[in-house]
């Protein structure tokens, strides 16, 4: 292996711990920001753009006028009923910086591998205790594939579990480079169907679906994780060819139904913005049990949820 970048920076918008859903044992979720696709359903909305993102609640704004004397570009008004003019912000954090209060806030900084990795060794010995390890998640972690590999390869050199959820949406040489370094691929599929995929998600599938071969070769383990969102994918027809390409990548057993839900719908007002679903309802269970029959009469092993 070669010598570790320490110094590499990444921008990381969470660090969640004691997570049991995203790859084998006990493991901490290191979320990157950026993110090629624009999926209708995503529920961190905050994780699309590469730079940090600005959350405003208004509940608990008092009007103090702060944010207004400092902001650089004069994107916040009072009289303003969004109260950030978005086309103006350019998220630098001064408002945030401030705010005394909470309405504003930040997603997304600057950390060193150097920095994250003193985060992930206060959980080593869940690690070696339950065969965990860290997951790179966003987003898309492989957008920041220069952060992901070194941040990776320190892990490594821990000895600690590695894994990644990725759509795959880079390019080839960034998938050969970095994917070496994971032991446990989770790789989203949303659709086989290329137009079904371009319209929900604003990019083609095509190299998603070649790079999804390339990861199943190069990563230890890999699994499949479908997205079950209604009026997209939620039928037989469209989970049987997920589960039949599936089969086509090397060593996939098990595939992964991710019933959609509204849990990320409140983040998109903390942006400005509207909710692409709308009124959609959550799937029902009884649909993603007849959907999980489906992936196993093509003799897959089907979960339903992380």
């Amino acid at each position: 292996m070669s010598e570790i970048k320490y110094e590499q920076e990444g921008i990381v918008f969470d660090i969640q711990r004691y997570s049991i859903h995203d790859g084998p044992g006990i493991r901490t979720i290191v979320f990157l920001k950026g993110c090629p696709l624009a999926c209708r359903w995503c529920s961190n909305p905050e994780s699309q753009k590469a730079e940090p993102s600005l959350f405003f609640q208004k509940a608990n704004c008092v009007k103090c006028g702060k944010c207004k004397e400092v902001c650089p570009t004069g994107a916040i008004s009072p009289e303003n009923p969004a109260f950030i003019d978005r086309s103006k912000c350019i998220s630098c954090g001064t408002c945030a910086n401030v705010c005394a209060y909470g309405a504003l806030t930040m997603k997304g900084r600057s950390m060193t591998v150097w920095q994250v990795m003193q985060e992930l060794q206060k959980d080593a010995t869940n690690y070696r205790r339950s065969g965990g390890g860290i997951t790179l998640s966003g987003g898309e972690p492989l957008v920041q594939s220069d952060f992901a590999l070194e941040l990776l390869k320190a892990c490594k050199d821990k000895g600690w579990s590695t894994a990644m959820e990725t759509t795959g949406n880079v390019p080839q040489e960034v998938v050969e480079r970095v994917m070496p370094y994971v032991d446990h691929a989770l790789v989203d599929l949303k659709s086989i169907d290329p137009a079904v995929h371009e319209k929900n998600t604003a990019r083609p599938n095509r190299l998603i679906l070649e790079n999804a071969i390339r990861i199943s070769k190069l990563s230890g383990n890999t699994a499949v994780r479908v997205p079950v969102i209604p009026g997209v994918n939620d039928n037989p027809a469209a989970i049987a060819a997920i589960a039949q390409f599936a089969k086509l990548m090397h060593g996939v057993e098990t595939v992964h139904l991710l019933p959609y839900h509204r849990f990320g719908e409140n983040k998109y007002a903390l942006l400005g913005r509207d909710y692409p679903m709308g009124d959609t309802p959550a799937l029902a269970g009884a649909k993603a049990e007849a959907l999980k029959l489906v992936v196993e009469g093509q003799g897959l092993r089907c979960l339903i949820g992380g």
